[in-house]
């Protein structure tokens, strides 16, 4: 009987083939079991440092860790078999040096199973990016709102509403291109401007709040899912599923306390041919 193969993954070349092609499906995941139920639909997963928001309750994005991202990252890879798996290098973790960058990258890919990274900046890191992608690392770049520099931007603030913006705007989107970087989610960002670049660089521009007209989407899966009790502006909430996991616990501590649960159905009985030891009672006791 001749095996069904196993299906490939899709790979940072083929999303960058995509561009100007048909969208390109991204969010992010931190865990197996979500992705697992996501991966069908979508090209690609970031495990995105927002993990440390979304799942550890962190105010930004910058006490996350390298081991957080490599524990997170690897859980992703083993729930799934087909999507590109994509993990952000945290703060602190790439930007010291290309040097830098490149151990901890192969620690990132030798130790989850990935196939790329995430990195944050444009023009500065170009350098970095093209370290990188020369020894073998794909690369996804990161720029317009870029969350590990909340503290110099003076907190999260949308890209390019002013048009004396664009200029230093463009010139990130073109290095990050140039340096190799097989994409670029471009963030929070004005739409017209995100337009202008899409249609400026060769690589595919994946869009997080700057509109439509890039090359495709990505969405913080929970936020997407309606988990976020305060979404941004550009989230839209495909489902509500706050509220049915709220419902589902109030039915849950109803029926423990009124003792319907666990029923008849969810509980062991004993073994048809067990006997009871002599002196053993069997009302339930604990004895």
């Amino acid at each position: 009987m001749s095996q069904k193969r196993k299906q490939a993954r899709i790979t940072a070349p083929e999303i960058q083939a995509r561009k100007n092609a048909r969208p390109i499906v991204a969010l992010t995941a931190y865990h197996a079991h979500t992705a697992r139920l996501i991966e069908p639909h979508v090209d690609l997963l970031l495990v995105g440092d927002s993990l440390g928001m979304v799942m550890h309750g962190m105010e930004t994005t910058l006490p996350v860790s390298l081991e957080l991202m490599i524990m997170h990252g690897a859980a992703v890879v083993r729930g799934t078999s087909r999507a590109l798996v994509v993990v952000d290098m945290p703060f602190g973790s790439y930007e010291e040096s290309p040097q830098q960058a490149f151990r901890n990258a192969v620690r990132i890919i030798k130790e989850t199973g990935c196939t790329a990274v995430k990195l944050e900046g444009g023009q500065r890191m170009a350098e970095t990016i093209h370290f990188l992608t020369a020894r073998g690392i794909p690369v996804m770049a990161h720029i317009g709102l870029t969350p590990q520099s909340v503290n110099t931007m003076g907190g999260y603030r949308v890209a390019g509403r002013e048009y004396d913006e664009w200029e230093a705007l463009e010139q990130d989107a073109l290095a990050v291109a140039k340096a190799g970087a097989f994409s670029v989610v471009l963030e929070g960002m004005a739409e017209p401007l995100a337009a202008r670049l899409t249609k400026m660089i060769s690589i595919p521009t994946i869009g997080i709040g700057a509109s439509a007209a890039c090359d495709g989407q990505i969405l913080v899966l929970e936020d997407m899912l309606g988990l976020n009790p305060a979404p941004a502006k550009f989230v839209r909430e495909f489902a509500n599923l706050g509220a049915v996991i709220a419902s589902a616990a109030e039915a849950y501590a109803e029926a423990v306390r009124s003792r319907s649960f666990p029923s008849r159905e969810h509980t062991y009985g004993m073994k048809r041919q067990a006997t009871v030891p002599k002196g053993r009672k069997t009302d339930g006791d604990g004895s």
